[in-house]
């Protein structure tokens, strides 16, 4: 499910919801009590992600209570840049999906923005985080099991990250370049988003 709603409650909602906004999410700023409207928006079907941003209100049934994620203020960028809906969505044909969210973002690095992850800096930096040595190192294990088991079937993995400029073109370009090395195995590598 991709969530494009986000209903913000708690004592720091305000300071939080823009973030949220910037990331291309519908927000709705939530003020106690707030039970009575998380209610109306279950009964009619309505997904969303209910983010309380403070301390507990005290309100059963309320925003704290409920909440997906509870988060001081200044958590509220990295949780936006997370739950931002994927630009161009899961590729076509794709039989597995990798998210890759979880790294740290180059884009964030001044140096590292107008780069892809075809550069060696973004590379670098993205490899140089234990996770996602540990990501590649599992997923090749998983994937050298799998790939047999195929036989005449194509599979697809599909990295992807909030842009698919950085992280999941460093990751993919690793993991085509380790599976590679397999007899009677075809690799390709393609970045969709440059």
């Amino acid at each position: 499910m991709t969530v494009r709603r986000v209903e913000v409650g708690g004592e720091d909602a305000e300071t939080a919801a823009p973030f949220f906004r910037a990331a291309g999410l519908q927000v709705e700023v939530l003020r106690a009590p707030a039970a009575e409207h998380l209610k109306t928006l279950d009964s009619e079907g309505t997904k969303y992600l209910l983010v309380h941003v403070g301390g507990d209100d005290g309100e059963p049934e309320g925003t704290y209570a409920r909440a997906h994620h509870r988060i001081a203020a200044a958590e509220a960028p990295g949780l936006a840049e997370r739950v931002k809906p994927r630009e161009n969505g899961v590729p076509e044909g794709a039989t597995w999906v990798v998210d890759v969210r979880f790294l740290d973002n180059p884009y964030w690095v001044e140096e590292l923005r107008g780069q892809d992850g075809r550069d060696e800096a973004v590379r670098a930096y993205v490899l140089g985080q234990p996770a996602a040595v540990e990501l590649m190192n599992r997923l090749e294990s998983v994937l050298r099991w799998a790939l047999p088991l195929y036989q005449r079937d194509d599979l697809t993995v599909a990295f992807g990250c909030t842009g698919g400029r950085h992280r999941s073109v460093v990751l993919a370009e690793e993991m085509a370049r380790r599976l590679s090395r397999l007899q009677n195995v075809d690799i390709t590598f393609e970045a969709r988003d440059l």
